[in-house]
């Protein structure tokens, strides 16, 4: 009976420990990458941004992709690799409002993905 009580317990906090690692290791992650987007979106915004600049930033996340592999779908994963390689063609041909609306995807993405990791109401129910 006491081996079945610390087993259980023992289970249940190794599961807490993952989950609060999971959590934190996903925003880390997205706040990293959140930064590159938005140095990359006032770039394209003041229309200065190069080809470079977006490279360096899909370098950045296929750098943070690998790692969250692990952690968030697959679908999610594409949903970002689709949207910025379609901004790198179009910062390349300087459609900087096209562009633009699509950084604007990515930047919501970084914030939304995250949140659907969290422990609240709504991701259990």
């Amino acid at each position: 009976m006491i081996k079945t009580i610390i087993s259980t317990v023992a289970v249940a906090i190794l599961l807490t420990v993952g989950a609060i690692f999971e959590v934190n290791f996903i925003h880390s992650e997205f706040n990293g990458f959140a930064e590159c987007v938005n140095t990359v979106y006032v770039k394209v915004q003041s229309e200065t941004a190069t080809e470079d600049d977006v490279y360096s930033l899909q370098e950045k996340w296929l750098n943070s992709k690998s790692k969250l592999h692990a952690f968030i779908p697959h679908n999610e994963i594409k949903e970002f690799d689709l949207w910025i390689a379609e901004s790198v063609k179009l910062v390349k041909e300087e459609k900087w409002e096209d562009a633009l609306s699509k950084l604007e995807v990515v930047k919501e993405l970084t914030e939304q993905v995250p949140k659907t990791f969290e422990v609240n109401f709504a991701n259990i129910f």
